[in-house]
């Protein structure tokens, strides 16, 4: 006979229904793996190029892993993977080994009659080989109209009466490729960001000339001879090291997290003195002055991603003093 009184057995309810799918071994950045509008290229949505604090996010793979697999859990495409690593279709995952997620600006291009991959990259100011690899064709592939790519890096030229009305409505969507050139960013939206940075950073790069400007996610170029020491711009924690590899054009390059929210970013490294995990304090030597990964010449590319570049307000071909 049931008695009343007794508590019925209540089901496990669980939002998720795949709790164990993800999480656990991932390596978060701002309280968050990956910021839904600041990567989701495999969506070719549109976004704000202004929006977004472009975080670099990392990823240690577990047993089981595959390059699709952790796409989906991102909420990315396969190639988001597989070009920010160096990775094929046909690559496996090492559990235990770390996966980058690089958002960087790009823009979405449907395929005229008569367009080649070299007539493209012209009108993008963007590289051939980089828009082969990431959309999964050789460079001599000839290409269907109608086809759909991702510009890694592609910039869009605006025409003069354009230029005068800084709120452009060109289209961004975000990508993970050539992250050192291009993105569409003008110098105002790509110098800002949320943290107050004033007097916060330092020279990384002491007596080295401002070659290029504000370009790609909030970066300049600084140049230099190879091998000329590159010191911490300011205090923090070590998130990727990349002693190797192409690394979607940043060749060898480090990315250190700050107290303030921000991260900044070293590429084009001859030499790379830190590891993953390592506490480095302000102007603590990191590695030395390259030309690995796209680069034309001996220089370090430096970004801030989360607050203005100290360097924005500096003139090319200077020597800008912090």
């Amino acid at each position: 006979m049931h008695d009343s009184s007794l508590p019925l057995l209540a089901a496990a309810i669980n939002s998720d229904p795949n709790p164990e799918k993800g999480g656990g071994d991932l390596i978060v950045t701002e309280g968050s793996a990956l910021v839904a509008n600041a990567g989701p290229e495999g969506t070719l949505a549109d976004i704000d190029p202004s929006s977004g604090s472009g975080e670099i996010s990392t990823y240690v793979v577990k047993a089981g892993d595959t390059i699709s697999s952790v796409a989906n859990t991102f909420g990315v495409s396969t190639n988001t993977i597989m070009w920010a690593n160096g990775l094929t279709k046909k690559s496996t995952l090492a559990p235990g080994s770390t996966l980058v997620i690089l958002p960087v600006s790009g823009v979405k291009h449907t395929v005229g009659k008569g367009e080649t991959l070299a007539s493209i990259a012209k009108k993008y100011n963007a590289d051939t080989a980089d828009i082969a690899s990431f959309n999964g064709f050789e460079t001599g592939d000839t290409l269907n109209q109608g086809d759909v790519l991702v510009i890694p890096g592609g910039e869009v030229a605006q025409s003069p009466e354009k230029k005068k009305d800084t709120k452009t409505t060109t289209k961004i969507i975000k990508t993970t490729s050539k992250i050192h050139q291009g993105g569409g960013l003008t110098s105002i939206e790509s110098a800002g960001g949320s943290a107050d940075t004033d007097g916060y950073f330092s020279n990384p790069v002491p007596g080295a000339l401002l070659t290029q400007g504000i370009h790609g996610w909030n970066g300049v170029d600084l140049g230099a001879p190879s091998g000329t020491p590159i010191y911490a711009a300011a205090a923090g924690t070590v998130i990727v090291s990349r002693a190797s590899g192409w690394n979607g054009g940043y060749g060898n390059y480090v990315v250190i997290r700050h107290s303030n929210g921000t991260q900044t970013l070293y590429s084009h490294l001859s030499s790379d003195s830190v590891s993953v995990g390592d506490s480095v304090s302000k102007s603590q030597r990191i590695g030395g002055v390259g030309r690995t990964g796209e680069a034309t010449g001996n220089h370090l590319h430096f970004e801030v991603r989360g607050g203005r570049n100290p360097f924005a307000g500096c003139s090319e071909m200077t020597h800008c003093s912090l």
